[in-house]
C-alpha cells in the first residue's frame, strides 16, 4: 500500500483539497496510516503527471489558493486494482516497542515511566477514536466502522498489557 492507493481511495467520493487530504490523514487514519505533507504534496505531483487525478486552483482571498483534486479514469482503474491486488503484512514501526524490548538494560523506573507515557497516550487515542466513532457513526460505511472499532479494541488491548506490564515490574 502506497499514500498514492490512500489517496485515490479518499477521491473516489468526491473532490477534495490537499488540505482535506492531509486532514483525512491525521483523523480518519491516524491509527493505521501516517503521512506527512512532505509525503501527500509530492505524491499529488506524481499523481497529476501520470494522470491518475486532475487540480484545480481557486483563488483565495487573504490566504493561498486552494488546489482541489479529482480522480480520473485512469486514477478509478488504478485504485479498483489496488483493491484487488494481495494484502500486504502490517508494518509496525514504534519506538516505545524497541526501546521496552530493550528494557532489561534500563533502570525499572525508566521502564515504568516508559510505560506511563504509552498508557497516557494510549487513553488520549482511545478517547479520539471512541469520539470518531460517536460523531461518525452515522456517516461511515460498515467497514469503515469496522476500521474503528478494530483500532478501539487494539488500543484497549495495549492498555490492559501496559497497566499489567507496570504491575509486573513493580513486583520484581
Amino acid at each position: 500500500m502506497r499514500s498514492q492507493d490512500v489517496i485515490l481511495g479518499m477521491l473516489m467520493d468526491s473532490s477534495i483539497s490537499g488540505y482535506d487530504i492531509k486532514q483525512n490523514f491525521e483523523k480518519l487514519f491516524s491509527y493505521f496510516y501516517n503521512a506527512s505533507y512532505g509525503t501527500i504534496y509530492p505524491t499529488l505531483s506524481r499523481m497529476e503527471k501520470e494522470g491518475l487525478i486532475t487540480k484545480q486552483s481557486f483563488v483565495q482571498e487573504g490566504k493561498p489558493n486552494k488546489n482541489v483534486y479529482t480522480i480520473t479514469q485512469l486514477g478509478r482503474k488504478a485504485f479498483l486494482e489496488y483493491l484487488q491486488s494481495e494484502i500486504q503484512n502490517a508494518e509496525v514501526k514504534s519506538d516505545f516497542m524497541i526501546r521496552l524490548f530493550f528494557g532489561k538494560w534500563a533502570e525499572p523506573a525508566l521502564m515504568i515511566r516508559w510505560m506511563e507515557e504509552g498508557i497516557r497516550k494510549t487513553e488520549e487515542t482511545l478517547a479520539k477514536l471512541r469520539t470518531e466513532q460517536e460523531q461518525w457513526k452515522d456517516e461511515l460505511s460498515p467497514s469503515q466502522l469496522i476500521c474503528l472499532r478494530i483500532g478501539i479494541s487494539n488500543n484497549e488491548a495495549v492498555l490492559a498489557n501496559l497497566q499489567e506490564g507496570i504491575a509486573q515490574i513493580k513486583s520484581i
